[in-house]
Formats: C-alpha cells, structure tokens, sequence
C-alpha cells in the first residue's frame, strides 16, 4: 500500500523528541553562520552565493543523473547576478578536485565559458524561485518552470510533457527491462490536479512548524505526488530551498543541500521509497534531511573561513609587487584547488616551464608571501604566508580529529575559545608526517582568527 492511498494521507507527523534536538542544531548552524557571514562585504557575499547556487544546480542535476558543465553553470550565475569578472578554476569541470564542492569565487580575471540554453534556463529557474523566494507559488509558474527543464520537449532521448501536470501513470522504476524492480506508483493522473492544488495552498499557508521542518515536508510530499512527467526531484529540491530562504527572510543562499543528497544518493532513494510505503510516520525522512541541513552548513562554514582568510592575506599583501601570473596561482592555492604548493603544481596550473614556476615561487619567498615549509628538503613545498607573526603563541591543545571521515583542526585559542576548522586530508597527512609545521598549517587555517 503506498502513502497516498491512505485517508488524509498529507496528514504527516512525526517524533518531536527525535526531531527537536536536530532541528536545534540546524537553527545554531545557520545562526552562526549568518554571524560569521555579517563581517563580510556585498562582493564577498555574492561570490559566496554564486559559487553556492553554482553547485547546487550541478548537484541537484547530477542526483538525476544528469551531468552539467561547471564553468557554463557558473558563468550563468554570475551574468545573472551581475557579477562582471569571474575567476574560474583550471580544469575546473572535474568539481571534486576543489577544497570542498564550493570554493569562493575571486575577481581577478575575466574567462566566461558561454552557457548552453539548456543551462541557463535551469540557472534562471534556480535564482528566480530562491531571489523571490515569497512569490505566491502558482500551477503556472510550477509548469513554467519544469518547462524550462526540457526546452526540447524531450527527456533522455525520449519527448515528454512539458509546462504541463501528467497525463499518464508514473511508476518509480529500476533494473533492465523485462526485470524491473517497481519502486512507487504516484497518484493516478485524475488525481494530480487535486493534490496539487491542496500542496501548493499549504505552500504558501501558514503553520505553528519550522522552515525547516516544512522544507522538509516540502520535498517529500510533492515527489510522493510527482506531478510532472519529469523533473520532480530539481523542482522538489528548489522547493525545499525557497522554504529555507522563506524562513531566514533572505534572498542570499550560502549553503545547499543537494551537494549532501548527491553524496547520499542512494540512502535518499532507500529512505524516500520507505516512507511512500509507510502510514504517514516520516520521523525517518525528517532525521536524515535534517543531518544533511547540518553537514550543509558546515560545508559553506568552511567556505565562509576561506574568504576571511583569502581577504585577510589580499589586505596584507595588497602593497606586494606581483605578475599577473602570480596572481592568478596565489588564488587558486587560497581558494584551496590544490593543497601542496610546489614548483611542478605551479607549473601544470600556470602552463609554464618548471624553471619560470621556480623563478615565480622564488620571487614570492623573497617578498615574504611564500615560506618553505620544511628548509632545505629535497622537493620542497611552500605554504602561504597570511601573517608574518607566528600564531603558534596563541594556539594551544592543538590535534587532528576526523569525523566522519573528514579530519579537523581543533585547539584552544588563547586557552579559551575553542577552534573547530575543517582541514584538507592532505594537509592532515602532511602534519602528521612532519611535513607541514604547525605555524603552517594555522596560519593556512586560522589567520582570520587572530586578525
């Protein structure tokens, strides 16, 4: 039996004691996040946010199983938000070769890759729905928007209904063919009309639940009605993400959580079919979305301190004499794209010889902007100079913790607040090797701290 069939099957509930202390958490996250977040510029805020929506389109569509170009979803963005000069990464397309799945954008150079149709009609559903976050949501504009998902009119090679609710029956569905494991089947289509209408009045009603219990509930209940031929789950997603901007007052998204989704796929869909079997229980589905809110904030945490950081260091340095070439690598290295600084990775991402690479790093160690972390080693590495103080004095306790699978920085600055900062693996390897020094490593970290 699935959900809907049930009587007053939207009559959704859940455990409040499983969920309280969940949504607590997201609530101290996301205060915490616009806090750290009020220290920074318009410029800053709105890189942030394009890099964000960046990779929350490329994700939202890769759960789908669609694969977008980064540089074409990115460019999109930033000519819609009037960003005029946007650096891209090298190779930027393979996104797991960033820091994290969201690097702050800089404004030293000019390089827009022309969007495909396709890419900007999604990019301009995604900032119309989160700008104008309390627009009345409309049948119209739902179709409008699914429409703009297929501006062929067809799906994996396949046409469909476009701008317009279903027709036909809809059956979740894997496997081969003659061998297809059915997952859920969505209400019959003379019931879509119906159930639309009842979610999109609870859309833009008013209820004593949180943003982010309703984003939540959001999500699940429109793929459990599945209105559309195609393009369910990016709508859901957009859905579950205007609720969220809905509930901070805020047009500005700073973090997402289709990039969790996407590393969890298959626990989405696991937990997703469960609940469209179930009685109307979704405590487990409320858990989970939650734990992604959570991981999702801390991820754009992280990009928040890469910003303080890499303003701090430009403030610092802003009077240092630098080719254009210098730069642009300098970025690169802040925006965290590469975690070793040495002559041959400066060589590949510059595409120069290894001689000038050498020649550039040394110019830069001269000036102070680059130190050697280890003097005299064989194949040396550099790490950026933020501060020429050693922070070490300020820093005590200080130890490599991973948590689920990711390590972090964490230490007592001037033996009272308590650090917490997401690091690279390789950087972690490294300073448990030796090969990093610890001045390093918190200056790389934790200068905006003693800024």
């Amino acid at each position: 039996m699935y959900i809907h069939e049930r009587d007053n099957w939207t009559d959704f509930r859940w455990d409040a004691s499983e969920v309280s202390l969940l949504q607590e958490k997201v609530f101290r996250k996301q205060g915490l996040l616009y806090g750290r977040l009020s220290s920074l510029g318009f410029d800053s805020k709105l890189h942030a946010m394009a890099e964000n929506l960046t990779y929350d389109v490329v994700y939202s569509s890769e759960i789908e199983g669609i694969r977008l170009n980064v540089d074409q979803v990115r460019s999109s963005i930033a000519r819609k938000l009037g960003i005029d000069s946007v650096f891209f990464h090298h190779d930027s397309g393979n996104i797991e070769q960033a820091r994290f799945p969201l690097a702050a954008l800089s404004v030293e150079n000019v390089k827009y890759t022309a969007p495909s149709h396709y890419v900007d009609s999604v990019v301009g559903v995604m900032l119309e729905a989160v700008q104008h976050y309390d627009m009345t949501l409309s049948k119209e504009k739902l179709c409008a928007w699914q429409a703009a998902f297929f501006p062929t009119g067809y799906s994996e090679g396949s046409q469909i209904e476009i701008g317009k609710y279903r027709t036909n029956e809809e059956h979740i569905v894997s496997g081969m063919f003659g061998r297809e494991k059915i997952h859920y089947i969505a209400p019959s289509p003379d019931r879509v009309e119906e159930e639309m209408e009842k979610f999109l009045a609870w859309f833009d009603g008013e209820e004593p639940v949180s943003s982010v219990i309703r984003s939540a509930i959001a999500h699940f209940w429109f793929v459990s009605i599945h209105p559309f031929e195609d393009g369910n789950g990016r709508l859901a997603r957009i859905l579950s993400d205007m609720l969220l901007a809905r509930g901070e007052k805020s047009e500005f998204r700073f973090y997402n959580v289709s990039s969790q989704i996407n590393k969890d796929k298959n626990h989405y869909y696991d937990i997703l079919e469960r609940m469209q079997h179930g009685d109307g229980d979704i405590t487990e589905w409320l858990v989970w979305y939650m734990q992604k809110l959570v991981d999702a904030l801390d991820e754009a945490d992280t990009i928040v301190t890469t910003i303080l950081n890499k303003s701090f260091f430009w403030q610092k340095a802003s009077s240092v004499p630098m080719t254009e070439r210098q730069t642009q690598m300098l970025n690169l290295f802040l925006d965290g794209y590469e975690a070793k600084i040495t002559s041959k990775t400066w060589a590949t991402l510059a595409k120069c010889s290894k001689d000038t690479a050498i020649r550039d790093i040394q110019d830069l160690v001269e000036k102070n902007i680059l130190i050697e972390d280890i003097p005299g080693a064989k194949r040396p590495s550099y790490s950026i100079v933020y501060d020429s103080e050693d922070l070490t004095q300020f820093f005590s306790d200080v130890s490599i913790v991973e948590e689920n699978g990711i390590p972090y920085l964490k230490a007592l600055y001037k033996g009272k607040r308590p650090i917490n900062e997401r690091i690279l693996k390789l950087d972690a390897e490294r300073y448990k090797k030796g090969d990093l020094p610890l001045s390093n490593m918190l200056s790389k970290y934790c200068s905006y701290i003693a800024s």
